[in-house]
């Protein structure tokens, strides 16, 4: 008869993440502390979506950049809880964030945690050209934040960039051929600079606007901003075009 634990690992290793109830049902127990003394020994993290409501064990998680790991519609990361999650997002963030576009990247509502940690002065929040924006608690970080926002919004409102909404037809098509010609990392650097350019929700529209996901967006963005950018993506030894071999003459 296989153990508890044994159970569980294998329940995960199956679907990779669960509820407290499918966890109880697998090891045929109603006691939720059983549960968690199971998982503590396994070693395991809960999901900062749904309330925190899925389960995983901790070597599942394949943690993106930003560490953050999605799975079905369960959002997961390394921080482990919302409220630390925002916290790290916010005191990172080149500019700040708003609710809307740091709910734009993890995928989930926001404001009460953002409104938590403010009160609680784990973050700062200004008013910046009429929208609430959170930064660091750090006082020469939240100097750099903001005046970088205040940058970015000018930009915006000069509407430098060349994805506006009066885009012809044929320009919309020769920059979505351009950006198909990029490799996977200069299109994320130009969706993210392009959303940058836009401000305000700019991720979800040039996310929209390419057809790829806002995740990849932000990133980009983020990449760029903070200058994590690879450099070495040169055209590796034997790439490119072979060659032409010389035929002989007649």
């Amino acid at each position: 008869m296989l153990l508890a634990s044994d159970v569980l690992r294998s329940l995960f290793q199956t679907q990779k993440i669960a509820t407290l109830a499918e966890l109880k049902e697998a090891v045929a127990t109603p006691a939720t502390m059983t549960i968690f003394r199971k998982l503590k020994a396994l070693g395991y993290q809960t999901s900062y979506s749904h309330r925190g409501q899925y389960y995983t064990l901790s070597n599942i998680p394949k943690f993106d950049d930003q560490g953050l790991w999605f799975y079905r519609t369960a959002r997961f990361s390394r921080d482990g809880n919302l409220l630390d999650t925002a916290q790290r997002f916010v005191e990172e963030a080149p500019d700040g964030f708003t609710a809307g576009e740091l709910r734009d990247v993890l995928q989930v509502e926001v404001k009460q945690a953002l409104l938590h940690l403010y009160q609680q002065e784990q973050i700062g929040r200004e008013q910046i050209r009429g929208r609430y924006v959170y930064l660091s608690r750090d006082s020469s970080m939240q100097l750099n934040q903001k005046l970088a926002r205040e940058e970015r919004q000018a930009v915006w409102e000069l509407g430098d960039s060349p994805l506006g909404e009066d885009l012809p037809p044929e320009m919309k098509a020769a920059i979505i051929l351009f950006f198909s010609l990029l490799d996977e990392q200069q299109r994320r650097l130009y969706a993210g600079l392009e959303a940058q350019k836009l401000g305000y929700g700019g991720d979800r529209k040039i996310a929209d606007f390419f057809g790829v996901d806002v995740h990849t967006v932000a990133r980009g963005r983020r990449e760029l901003f903070s200058g994590q950018v690879q450099r070495d993506r040169a055209r590796k030894e034997g790439g490119g075009r072979e060659p032409a071999e010389k035929k002989p003459r007649k």
